[in-house]
């Protein structure tokens, strides 16, 4: 017995690293494009167009990627719930690094003309794939491994890869923008981040082979009760969980896209302060971040899950009006603590969010009813947000008209917290309760 406690321990921490190494490469390529696609890809890949046509193409081009988010949650939502979480996993792990890998060696516009911007919006295409089977499969190795009684602390070992991704990949870009001359930089010093990512695949492919499959997926399995076609039966038979994750995420995923790519351009073309700086600030941001996530989803585990998310997304919908008045009126100082202070009622929902949506589904369904509902809000919510807030600004000439988008995906948000059933304090191991539903 004791042996048994001591193996399933180490396999818990195992599945605790592997879910935070291998999101963090996801991430770290995700967000690099993010941070690439505000700074970089208009002049590289659009080069004839306007400052403003040049970031509405380049955003266009970032926001093609959460589009083909549920379509990797399909896809790999599939086979989790048919093969097993670890061999899926490192299916999305090697397709996101590749494609990655690949943009680092893509030539511009200048050099293979239309062909340089059609490939970049394929190898984005590829990077949402892989990204939307990635989520659900890392959240629950983690879960599905450890202590149910600390499910929200041990779902969000796979959110605190999106910090870490954001900081290696926006730090990476900045410590470049700072060491190189700008044309070195705008040349080819972008390029060495993106193949960095060959190295990163190689490091989470030895983490994730040395884990087993976990108990619960392992139990289905053993009793014959994986699905033939999971993806058709959790959309048929769990629509309404699909739909309110969404709708959840709206204050937590939509802001969080205008507070880390959208204020580079923003603070750079409106305000005039340097890349650099801006970048620092939301490096620092990210960094903050990997100690708020784990500590408010811990402290789901104690007062419930609802509980937290909710009040993160009433918080978010108070600083709408308070950041972009900062962003649009006060000093250099005032905006690096403002960008910083923005992502703390982030980390309110995103830490709990793992296991809040997780819980929703019963285990032989969980893979892809998590994910469709995780990566359904990237069409609606993530994917479109800096392109409708450079529209807005475009159009109304104020900011704040950002704050009442901001506003209307916290109301959102809150509602379909409410909707949502509280199972922090369930046994997600029993399929009985869900089937009970039906």
């Amino acid at each position: 017995m004791r042996t048994q406690q001591a193996q399933r321990g180490t396999q818990t921490r195992r599945a605790a690293a592997a879910s935070v190494i291998g999101t963090t490469i996801e991430w770290y390529d995700f967000f690099l494009y993010n941070t690439a696609a505000a700074l970089i890809f208009p002049a590289v890949f659009f080069p004839e167009s306007s400052s403003y046509a040049g970031a509405m193409q380049s955003f266009a081009t970032y926001a093609v990627g959460f589009a083909a988010r549920p379509i990797g949650a399909a896809i790999f939502g599939y086979w989790g719930d048919r093969i097993g979480r670890k061999a899926t996993l490192i299916s999305t792990l090697l397709l996101m690094g590749i494609s990655s890998g690949i943009i680092g060696v893509l030539p511009g516009t200048a050099s293979i003309g239309i062909l340089a911007p059609l490939a970049l919006v394929a190898l984005r295409l590829l990077q949402g794939v892989a990204v939307g089977g990635e989520w659900s499969g890392s959240v629950l190795l983690a879960m599905e491994w450890g202590d149910q009684r600390r499910r929200g602390l041990l779902a969000s070992f796979a959110q605190i890869g999106v910090p870490t991704g954001l900081v290696l990949g926006t730090g990476g870009l900045t410590l470049l923008s700072a060491l190189l001359p700008a044309e070195a930089f705008d040349s080819w010093g972008w390029r060495v981040p993106f193949l960095a990512s060959f190295v990163l695949v190689a490091v989470g492919l030895v983490i994730r082979l040395r884990i087993l499959e976990t108990p619960m997926f392992a139990a289905v399995v053993a009793t014959q009760r994986t699905s033939r076609s999971p993806v058709t039966e959790v959309v048929r038979h769990h629509w309404r969980e699909i739909l309110l994750s969404a709708g959840l995420r709206f204050s937590e995923q939509m802001p969080f896209y205008l507070f880390t790519s959208f204020v580079l351009v923003y603070a750079v073309e409106e305000r005039g302060l340097s890349k650099t700086f801006v970048l620092n600030a939301v490096l620092v941001a990210a960094a903050v971040e990997l100690v708020t996530i784990p500590w408010f989803s811990q402290l789901s585990d104690r007062l419930g899950r609802k509980r937290v998310y909710v009040s993160g997304a009433v918080l978010v919908g108070l600083l709408a009006f308070p950041y972009f008045a900062v962003l649009q009126y006060a000093s250099a100082a005032a905006i690096f603590v403002m960008v910083i202070v923005s992502m703390v009622p982030h980390a309110m929902q995103y830490g709990p969010q793992a296991a809040l949506i997780g819980e929703s589904f019963p285990t032989h369904l969980r893979y892809g009813g998590a994910g469709l509902g995780y990566q359904l809000a990237s069409v609606f919510a993530g994917g479109p947000a800096p392109l409708l807030a450079t529209w807005l600004l475009h159009a109304t000439g104020t900011p704040f008209s950002i704050s009442v988008y901001i506003v209307l995906a916290a109301v959102v948000t809150v509602v379909c917290v409410r909707l949502l059933p509280d199972r922090s304090r369930a046994d997600i191991s029993d399929d009985s309760v869900y089937l009970r539903k039906r």
